[in-house]
């Protein structure tokens, strides 16, 4: 069974993540579906991201990297894993159609979305300096571009945490709701009477390649995932979730 489900209607494309039982934390297979998932993909007006259950995504799953460093392959699953969700912004990056991200939580893919929407509730905090890992999947370069390199180096350096509306003053996110479907449907309501071709022509002039940034995290984090620092920090990350 796939962990990610695609259908398309009325030109509309609808990407949702189904790890739910995990809050949808990403894996090598949950991310190898949704690429698969996008090779599907037709030609919409429009694509909804979005992740079932209370959560979007708390990013990568840290259980499955300290099960994957303790069984002698941290490296190959993490060059798998990081490797996969590069390739996923990369092709939600150049969709020329919008991409509209519905979040309760989590960065990540969202940096590939054209358009934000967070519950109240949800926040962006990286973690990585708890953990040991080195960011990923866009948190220096791409997260830099839109927030500016000095206060994505403080956000890691001091773990610092966005909420929801925070991430909107920022231009994280265009809104932010309790009744985030409502919030998109208005979006989709909008986007129906305007040209495909003008929306795609905004979005490539206004690109910038995220590949080079991508791929030196990508290294970066291969780079430290079996050091001994690492497996401490995972360890001491999951003791304290099971505190909690």
């Amino acid at each position: 069974m796939s962990l990610v489900a695609l259908t398309e209607e009325a030109g509309i494309a609808r990407l949702t993540l189904h790890r739910e039982g995990r809050a949808n934390a990403l894996t090598a297979e949950l991310l190898e579906d949704l690429l698969a998932a996008l090779e599907r993909l037709g030609d919409p007006r429009a694509l909804v991201l979005s992740g079932a259950g209370r959560n979007f995504s708390t990013g990568g799953d840290v259980t499955r990297f300290a099960a994957e460093v303790e069984a002698g392959n941290g490296r190959a699953y993490a060059r798998r894993t990081v490797g996969a969700l590069n390739a996923a912004i990369l092709r939600l990056s150049a969709l020329p159609c919008p991409v509209i991200a519905r979040v309760q939580g989590a960065l990540g893919l969202v940096l590939a979305a054209d358009l934000v929407v967070m519950t109240p509730g949800a926040f962006i905090q990286p973690w990585y300096a708890l953990v040991g890992f080195a960011p990923d999947g866009g948190w220096t370069g791409m997260l830099a571009d839109r927030i500016g390199a000095d206060r994505v180096r403080a956000l890691h350096l001091l773990n610092g945490r966005i909420t929801a509306t925070e991430a909107q003053a920022l231009g994280l996110a265009q809104a932010v709701s309790g009744d985030p479907d409502g919030v998109i449907a208005g979006w989709l309501s909008v986007l129906a009477g305007h040209e495909r071709g003008s929306m795609a022509a905004a979005k490539r002039l206004l690109a910038r390649d995220p590949a080079p940034s991508l791929a030196a995290e990508l290294a970066a984090f291969v780079d430290r995932i079996e050091t001994p620092e690492v497996r401490a920090g995972m360890a001491r990350f999951l003791h304290s979730l099971e505190r909690a």
